[in-house]
């Protein structure tokens, strides 16, 4: 239930970022539906270009240290610029999972495998440190 209430704020933060406005704008289609199962779907439109739907489920419900909830739905609207934004997600056990094609993606090398960061330098005096004087055991 956290990744639902999760999903729904961003949703409405990204929503109510999307576009701030004087006029009052119509919401062409609302639709809400909520299980006694505890599954739920939603979804709207705009006036102005925002739909969004989504849609939840409880997972192995009644299963001891296995329920999990799980959330999919997605959303779309046009960023001030211009750009026509379009995000698709799944929240579960496993996080929040986004999908859309303005979202930074890592570089995949495949070549080499990933070197770790750089020890920071106070951290490598301390294992240095640590290293120069280890610890003697009690003697009985």
């Amino acid at each position: 239930m956290k990744s639902f209430m999760i999903v729904s704020l961003a949703l409405v933060a990204v929503v109510s970022a999307a576009s701030v406005s004087q006029t009052p704008i119509p919401i062409l289609r609302q639709e809400q539906d909520i299980s006694p199962d505890g599954s739920f779907s939603s979804a709207f439109e705009t006036g102005n270009g925002i739909s969004a739907q989504e849609s939840g489920v409880l997972k192995n419900a009644g299963v001891k240290d296995a329920e999990a909830s799980e959330v999919k739905g997605s959303f779309s609207y046009t960023s001030d610029d211009g750009t026509p934004i379009q995000l698709s997600y799944v929240a579960n056990e496993d996080g929040f999972q986004p999908q859309g094609a303005h979202l930074p993606v890592a570089p995949v090398d495949t070549n080499t495998p990933p070197s770790p960061p750089p020890i920071p330098a106070a951290i490598q005096r301390a294992l240095d440190w640590i290293a120069a004087h280890p610890i003697k055991e009690l003697q009985e």
